[in-house]
């Protein structure tokens, strides 16, 4: 090759490299509006709020069985349509659904109030992709390791970067999820399926009981208490589960298990299991890891609802196990 030769063979390399500069899509989208942001503020740190200053009014009354039946149906439904429908299925592909199940669990997830589809996604998978690295969107890790810097991360994972207006760039992480019709228009649909989730618990408190108290009680307990607990719970997968905790497996990142939070999460508290094989759809591999959304996910699949489920791998898990070899529970156990 002669010298001109090389010189345009090196512009072309740098032309290439520009375009692809150029077509790189940045981490963040346009920041968060004011207004939305106003509306993130009052439900992450209203519900708190308001359980603080209800406590001493309901001291000494109690819940009525109808208060506590509404709210365990409802926290199943939206977990259940978190940990299932946007984790397992919509961010990792851990199985191929229906469209039927595809949309109720998207559904079932907005329920839930922790955003659209397509953001709850991309905020993920953004997480997965520079987890506990500059990037990562909530690593409990990110201002140091002693004390004061990792309480100070703990606050910043658990809560604080949901109240900085970042939004993740949903053309780079989620163009799968943006471009699918049901999931667009079920996240246009998302403020009405919030007031949904909030308001027909009182509804039927309303109805059932005949009185107002009663449809305060519902909206209260079975709404905005129910919706408070599952969010902390999901929150703490990404702050405790980051920094408490066991890690038999391993992971590029400090994910850890921990099984205190096994049950509220349905599984979603093993998550060191979880980052070592990102694509699994069950979290709970070891012997005594409960996971409750494998086993609905085993459900779907017996019904033939759901397909091409990837259940873990004794040699894919073998290969990341820290201590010694392990063979993990059959789907079916």
């Amino acid at each position: 090759m002669n010298p001109s030769d090389a010189d345009r063979a090196e512009q072309d390399v740098d032309r290439r490299d520009a375009e692809i500069a150029a077509e790189a899509k940045p981490l963040l989208d346009a920041p968060q509006t004011a207004a939305a942001g106003v509306v993130m503020w009052i439900f992450v740190v209203g519900p708190p709020i308001c359980l603080i200053a209800a406590v001493p009014l309901m001291w000494g009354r109690g819940l009525s069985a109808l208060d506590v039946g509404m709210a365990a149906v409802a926290y199943l439904v939206s977990g259940f349509g978190l940990t299932v429908g946007y984790h397992r299925l919509f961010t990792h592909r851990s199985f191929k659904a229906r469209r039927g199940l595809r949309i109720a669990l998207a559904v079932a997830g907005s329920l839930g109030v922790e955003g659209s589809p397509v953001q709850w996604v991309a905020n993920h998978r953004r997480h997965h992709a520079f987890a506990d690295r500059e990037g990562d969107p909530h690593s409990p890790w990110r201002y140091g390791t002693n004390t004061r810097a990792l309480l100070k991360g703990l606050l910043h994972a658990h809560i604080g970067w949901m109240l900085n207006r970042e939004l993740s760039n949903r053309a780079r992480f989620a163009p799968d999820i943006a471009a699918d019709p049901d999931l667009r228009l079920i996240g246009r649909l998302f403020g009405l399926l919030t007031a949904v989730s909030l308001l027909f618990p009182a509804l039927v408190g309303g109805l059932v009981t005949g009185t107002w108290t009663g449809a305060l009680s519902g909206f209260f307990w079975a709404g905005v208490i129910r919706m408070t607990l599952l969010h902390h719970v999901t929150w703490s997968v990404n702050s405790v589960c980051h920094v408490a905790g066991k890690r038999p497996f391993a992971s590029r990142d400090k994910a850890t298990n921990f099984w205190p939070l096994a049950l509220l999460s349905f599984g979603e508290s093993w998550h060191n299991s979880h980052h070592a094989d990102p694509t699994g759809a069950r979290h709970g591999v070891l012997p005594g890891q409960i996971d409750p959304a494998a086993r609905l996910i085993w459900a779907f699949e017996r019904l033939r609802w759901v397909h091409d489920v990837r259940w873990p791998s004794a040699d894919r898990l073998n290969a990341r196990l820290l201590p010694e070899p392990v063979s993990p529970h059959e789907p079916a156990a």
